[in-house]
């Protein structure tokens, strides 16, 4: 039984604890609850869209897992920080092929491809489907949860037309 349980999780998907400011108002700072695709990457690692949530393995510590959203797909130019912290907004770079660039929701509190650059898709380790709350036990229905699937998210390309 533990075996099996083992390659579900490591193959197919699993429910995870989330902590950390970087993603917030997204994801709350300590206790979110989040539901993680890893089938999806397995079969289709360039399945990946601008906007996405995943889950991958930090570039600085390989031991950490983190969690951003996906901003520039290979081939796309991006600007390196548009909040001008940690670089002039004017920078841009265009990501390389088999390269992803992340950011966390709260820029101010996100170490990412403003800091490392742009980032392997060998990193990325899933795609996050939902968020699991539970509600209140003040609430008149105490103890039941409840699933939240992320909304579709729209994101402009850029109207850049490139010239040979």
């Amino acid at each position: 039984m533990a075996c099996a349980l083992h390659i579900f999780a490591e193959y197919v998907g699993t429910v995870s604890l989330m902590s950390g400011l970087s993603m917030m108002p997204t994801l709350a700072d300590s206790g979110e609850i989040v539901v993680e695709d890893r089938l999806s990457i397995r079969w289709n690692p360039t399945g990946i869209a601008r906007g996405d949530l995943i889950t991958l393995y930090s570039p600085l510590d390989p031991s950490r897992i983190i969690c951003k959203r996906v901003i520039g797909l290979p081939g796309d130019v991006v600007c390196v920080d548009p909040t001008g912290q940690k670089a002039p907004s004017t920078e841009h770079v265009v990501i390389p092929k088999g390269h992803l660039w992340i950011s966390g929701d709260n820029a101010a509190m996100s170490r990412d491809s403003r800091d490392y650059g742009p980032v392997s898709m060998s990193l990325v380790r899933a795609k996050l489907r939902a968020r699991v709350r539970f509600l209140d036990r003040t609430s008149t229905v105490a103890h039941l949860a409840y699933i939240q699937i992320y909304p579709d998210i729209t994101i402009f390309r850029n109207p850049i037309t490139y010239l040979d």
